[in-house]
């Protein structure tokens, strides 16, 4: 359960924004807090936050290997991975899920919905019509299959879905991929992973879009990831080209550039992240131009990630291409972070013309009505 509305606390170095959770300390000067420090506010932050173990992803030496995502937990016997999903017991990885049955929930939104890549995507703008999409506009009248997966691969301490981490423990609801397809109609035009994330569950992930793929078969059905793009890299190739056949878009959400800044945020690294990202730009992104396959977001968070962490970002993302789509999305006080204020539309104006700045050509910003 979400704490209560804090009072909003400043920087104890600064003067600036910053959470209590934090030690009352901001995101520019926590970068220059030596490690030692800052590996034991990430225990306590993460772990006030988790309030059960494992506070981090565990790297015991002698623990069993996990390759089920980016984190490679290292489990030792009787304990959990990061996902709270899978447990070693006599030396195994013992898993609450298979590639048939996930913990999580699903359900139907109706089309255009609240999605990071709306602006560009065949559901929300008719992007790739008629080939990807039922209209030349907005799909009004069909829907999008939401699949919500009941754990994930980081900890964020603002998270906007914190109910995934109560499913991951108590390892309940389950559903299973013939629930998947036989919810499916003739108005159902999308599919989005999401959660949490998927990124624990992509065995499960996989053969859900497969099947359904089969289950649509001549008909328009498009695959699409919203995720912390924490992924094992076994699975990227098979969930890009899940998406890039049925005109479905990949959405990874890029939280921050500096490592120890994500690391405080999310209790994880980012580097398996970046490393995702441009490998899938690399091999796929100009095999489908409309919609485009990869689009980027970024949530601004008071005092934490602004116009700095942005245009890190940004100068990633023109390196590559300056036409991948990238969304910048207001920030909403939750979690562990409700001490923080909301963004303001000066700082997230600063953020926007940051990244347009820095040669990113497709920028905007998202969840505007959070602004003040």
């Amino acid at each position: 359960m979400d704490k209560p509305l804090r009072r909003q606390v400043r920087c104890k170095v600064c003067g600036g924004t910053a959470a209590q959770v934090l030690d009352h300390t901001c995101g520019s000067c926590l970068k220059k807090e030596p490690e030692r420090i800052i590996q034991d506010l990430i225990r306590k932050a993460h772990s006030e936050s988790r309030r059960i173990p494992p506070v981090l992803p565990p790297q015991d030496p002698r623990g069993v290997t996990c390759y089920e995502c980016g984190n490679l937990c290292r489990i030792k016997e009787g304990e959990y991975g990061f996902c709270r999903l899978r447990q070693v017991q006599n030396k195994r990885i013992h898993s609450k899920v298979t590639g048939r049955e996930a913990v999580g929930i699903f359900y139907f939104d109706p089309l255009p919905t609240n999605c990071v890549a709306d602006w560009v995507c065949p559901g929300g703008v008719g992007a790739g019509y008629p080939q990807y999409a039922y209209s030349p506009g907005p799909e009004y009248g069909y829907k999008n299959l939401a699949i919500f997966f009941g754990a994930c691969s980081f900890d964020c301490l603002y998270c906007q879905n914190r109910s995934y981490h109560g499913m991951a423990i108590r390892g309940k609801p389950l559903f299973t991929v013939d629930e998947i397809t036989e919810s499916l109609d003739d108005k159902s035009a999308c599919i989005c992973f999401f959660g949490g994330d998927p990124s624990p569950q992509m065995s499960f992930a996989l053969s859900a879009a497969k099947e359904a793929l089969k289950e649509k078969k001549g008909e328009i059905l498009r695959i699409c990831w919203e995720t912390n793009g924490n992924i094992h890299p076994k699975y990227l190739d098979d969930m890009v080209k899940t998406s890039l056949s049925s005109g479905g878009i990949i959405k990874f959400d890029l939280k921050a550039w500096d490592e120890k800044l994500h690391r405080i945020l999310t209790g994880a690294s980012n580097r398996q992240t970046f490393k995702n990202f441009k490998y899938i730009y690399r091999e796929y992104f100009d095999k489908r131009t409309i919609p485009p396959l990869l689009v980027a977001s970024t949530l601004l968070i008071p005092g934490y990630i602004g116009e700095a962490e942005v245009k890190n970002i940004a100068n990633f993302l023109v390196k590559l291409n300056p036409q991948i789509p990238y969304t910048l999305l207001a920030f909403s006080p939750q979690h562990m972070m409700t001490d923080l204020p909301l963004l303001t539309w000066e700082e997230a104006n600063e953020c926007l013309e940051a990244a347009k700045r820095v040669g990113l050509e497709r920028v905007r910003l998202g969840n505007t009505h959070l602004l003040r």
